[in-house]
């Protein structure tokens, strides 16, 4: 079992005493992927290099963004996932947007999560070759909801469910929101897990300040060649395009403030989490790297994770 003896520094990344060591055999970890909108796009080039460092992934803990991802991993599916997300463009984003005239949020979601069931398939959580685990909110009850059974594209709508935008999903009779509201960055359904790591991500990191003549250490892997599924998924979208307008995509105003409280509210929340529950290592994406819906910043974000991790892992 692994022992989460290191301590927090919110300036910092957590890491283990073998940090920087040559990883000879595959070391079994469990991984935690936080919350942040577009942000976690970065998620995708940090399993990138845990990969290419021998990293063996035996159990995700996600929230929001984070069930997102590592849930598509979990089936397999994350090289066509990064190649669509890759070529999302601001008009795609305005596509998959289907208004909500009820109370609670703007966007059904029911367009996205289609398009991603498109993508993946129809798969039940039970049917994943490892354990998956998403985080949502019961904000009646002011309790997390981990969802690691039934059919994994529900326990991913409810996880995703941000306020003011996505409206609850009804899981069970309840109706469920952003786990990010609650924990951002989920270590404690990883507690039981065998493994010999724990490496958390989180998406609320401090500003990066300006490295004015500091190289990156490496380019992240170039972009997958295309997929068959790729065009499925874009004709897919082509056929919603027809119907939406380009002043559907929420910016400005009260939209933009209740995202920074959010991003706010998210980031303090992480901090006091880790600090009760420090994981073996930390890798950590400012949160001011990008906006939650800008999607289309894809490229930007992988390679932002890939180096990120890189900093902490192979320095």
């Amino acid at each position: 079992m692994r022992a989460n003896t290191a301590s927090v520094h919110s300036t910092s990344p957590i890491i283990n005493s073998n940090k920087g060591m040559p990883v000879d055999k595959k070391t079994s970890i469990s991984l935690v992927l936080g919350s942040g909108g577009a942000r976690g796009l970065a998620h995708i080039g940090i399993i990138h290099l845990l990969k290419e460092k021998n990293y063996d992934i035996q159990s995700i803990s996600g929230c929001s963004i984070g069930a997102l991802i590592g849930g598509i991993y979990a089936a397999g599916k994350l090289d066509d996932f990064e190649k669509w997300v890759r070529a999302i463009t601001k008009k795609d984003i305005v596509a998959l947007m289907d208004l909500s005239w009820e109370r609670g949020g703007l966007v059904k979601g029911d367009r996205v999560i289609n398009t991603l069931i498109n993508l993946v398939g129809e798969v039940t959580i039970e049917e994943l070759p490892i354990p998956f685990t998403a985080v949502a909110a019961n904000v009646q009850n002011e309790k997390e909801v981990w969802i690691n059974s039934g059919r994994l594209f529900d326990a991913i709508r409810a996880s995703v469910s941000l306020p003011l935008l996505l409206t609850p999903f009804n899981h069970n009779g309840v109706p469920l929101i952003d786990g990010g509201v609650l924990n951002p960055v989920p270590i404690a359904p990883t507690f039981g897990d065998n493994t010999e790591m724990t490496i958390a991500v989180n998406l609320g990191g401090p500003v990066d300040t300006p490295e004015s003549g500091t190289p990156d250490i490496a380019s992240p892997p170039k972009e997958p060649p295309p997929s068959p599924l790729h065009g499925k998924i874009n004709r897919f979208i082509a056929g919603i395009q027809q119907t939406v307008t380009n002043h559907i995509m929420p910016n400005g105003g009260a939209y933009d403030i209740a995202n920074q409280a959010f991003d706010a509210m998210q980031s303090t929340i992480a901090r006091q989490k880790l600090a009760a529950y420090p994981p073996d290592m930390l890798i950590e994406i400012p949160r001011s790297a990008c906006g939650t819906l800008e999607f289309d910043r894809a490229a930007e974000m992988i390679d932002l994770g890939y180096r990120k991790a890189q900093k902490i892992i192979c320095s």
